[in-house]
């Protein structure tokens, strides 16, 4: 049965495991194969071809890198995908979509070779949906890019995948070293956003960061307490807009869009100007961000080129650990 599908070409030079690998992408090719069926056991090669063990699971777990074969515990290896022009497949695994991940992404997927498919995943900071997506994309990828969260064991969960085709995105573990990645540091960012407009921030007497926890990076947190601390701001950290009426005279750190029109529609129901009456600094700059309420203040790391350099790490396998750059970009705001 296995010889009246998979035809294996002996060429000199040519290891074996490759021959069958090119065996059974022509019989993909030429349609004796499908997507969805299921190959020969293991046993099953070996006996056809006189192949060893070693050489058959050599190519297997190639074909399953690429995607083109998936293995079903107890079952069998079966073709997962048909489409063989397909050279690489990207795992892309965040934490939830929106508008500057979106800008990420697709700064991602446009700097990727043609021929490139990428398969993308959000994990809506569920530890279990994490644990899940990775479980099940084991082996059916070329490369894997991952935006952590917070959970514990975090290093555990990403085990199962080979440790050189891991990207990690967005935040840098001490405990996850071993990955390369490319990350923000969101305690720097804001120390040093705050302090490249000193000037522009000292014209308000108080500095109020809404800080809700939860998913908000801790280092947003330290970076603005230090700032405070070392150049003598009067400050307040608040969890909630919730009974807390905004102050002529104050400036506010937003980290959420939601938070962030809040603002913007009390200060207007109030007949507060902003950037003169009240400053709002956003965090995450997007093309609306621009545009709102004359432009709103943003500290913000450039997601596009996030996105390029990305790209090129996972096409050359380049291991990296680097910082992608952020900066505090002056609006009307404040």
């Amino acid at each position: 049965m296995v010889k009246e599908i998979i035809q294996i070409v002996e060429t000199k030079g040519t290891p074996k495991y490759k021959q069958l690998i090119e065996a059974i992408l022509n019989a993909i090719q030429e349609k004796r194969l499908r997507k969805g069926d299921k190959l020969g056991s293991i046993n099953d090669f070996c006996k056809a071809f006189g192949f060893s063990r070693d050489t058959v699971m050599l190519s297997f777990n190639d074909l399953k890198s690429r995607g083109i074969l998936v293995s079903q515990p107890g079952k069998g290896v079966y073709v997962a995908d048909d489409n063989i022009q397909v050279a690489h497949r990207v795992f892309v695994l965040f934490d939830e979509l929106n508008s500057f991940k979106e800008d990420l992404y697709n700064a991602f997927v446009q700097s990727l070779s043609p021929e490139t498919k990428v398969d993308i995943f959000f994990h809506h900071f569920n530890r279990d949906l994490f644990e899940k997506l990775i479980a099940s994309s084991v082996g059916r990828y070329t490369s894997y890019v991952i935006m952590p969260a917070m959970f514990n064991d975090i290093e555990k969960l990403l085990e199962p995948l080979p440790n050189n085709k891991v990207y990690l995105l967005d935040r840098y573990y001490q405990n996850l070293s071993k990955y390369p990645v490319l990350y923000q540091d969101f305690e720097k960012d804001v120390y040093h956003g705050l302090l490249s407009h000193i000037e522009r921030v000292r014209r308000y007497s108080k500095l109020v960061m809404l800080f809700p926890g939860g998913k908000e990076p801790e280092g947003r947190l330290k970076g603005f307490r230090n700032f405070c601390d070392d150049h003598g701001f009067d400050h307040e950290i608040i969890r909630s807009l919730e009974g807390r009426s905004i102050v002529k005279g104050e400036a506010y750190l937003i980290p959420s869009d939601r938070n962030l029109v809040s603002i913007v529609k009390s200060a207007d129901h109030l007949g507060y100007k902003l950037g003169e009456d009240i400053g709002i600094i956003s965090f995450n700059d997007t093309v609306l961000k621009e545009v709102v309420s004359g432009g709103i203040t943003t500290i913000s790391t450039d997601f596009k080129r996030m996105g390029h350099r990305l790209a090129e790490a996972v096409l050359n396998q380049e291991f990296i650990c680097e910082r992608n750059d952020s900066g505090m970009i002056l609006r009307n705001s404040l």
